[in-house]
This record gives structure tokens, C-alpha cells and sequence, in this order.
């Protein structure tokens, strides 16, 4: 019931807006057309009276790669990362360090 209702004050609401008088239509007509004209002509001329902006070119900085780390140190020895993953496959490396020299024998009292 409500539906019918609403429908029904849309429709005379509507046919109300259509059946308006022609005198007071025709501010508004001539708004709309006044509107639409200036909007189409504004594109045509608009470029002659406004120069174009001209703009930098961004200054393009390319970051290195990160380069991860190929050595790896210990106290007895190091781990070298070999191969480059494409051609030749990664490995790990164990390089022992050569052991500390022998003191040096003791002067005899």
C-alpha cells in the first residue's frame, strides 16, 4: 500500500515538472544552453589565450642492487658464498683459517 502510494506522488510530481508553462521553462532552458555553449567553445579557444605548462622531466635515480653478503666471518674460518645461481648453482664454502704459530720457546733462566 505505501509502494503505491509513493509511486503515485512520483508520478504527479513528474507530470507536474513536465507540464510546466513555457515562460517559466525558458530561463532555465536558456541557463542550459548558455552552459553548454561556453563549455564546447571553451575547449576550442581555451589553448590559445593559456600557454601550455611546460614541466621538468623527473630526474630518474636507479638504486644498486642490494648485494648480499658473499663471506661470512668466524673466529676459526670463514663461509664463502660461490656461483651465481643462474649458470652456476650456489654453494657454500667452508675456508678454515691456518691454525695460530707455536709460542715461541722460552728464554733458560
Amino acid at each position: 500500500m505505501m509502494r503505491r502510494l509513493i509511486a503515485l506522488v512520483v508520478g504527479v510530481v513528474m507530470m507536474i515538472g513536465v507540464a510546466a508553462p513555457a515562460a517559466h521553462a525558458s530561463a532555465a532552458v536558456d541557463a542550459a544552453l548558455g552552459l553548454g555553449a561556453f563549455a564546447v567553445f571553451n575547449q576550442l579557444v581555451g589553448g590559445i589565450f593559456h600557454p601550455r605548462v611546460a614541466y621538468a622531466r623527473p630526474v630518474v635515480v636507479e638504486r644498486p642492487a642490494y648485494s648480499y653478503p658473499t663471506v661470512i666471518e668466524y673466529p676459526n674460518g670463514r663461509y664463502e658464498l660461490r656461483g651465481d645461481g643462474v649458470y652456476t648453482g650456489y654453494q657454500w664454502v667452508w675456508i678454515p683459517y691456518a691454525p695460530p704459530p707455536p709460542p715461541p720457546p722460552g728464554y733458560p733462566q
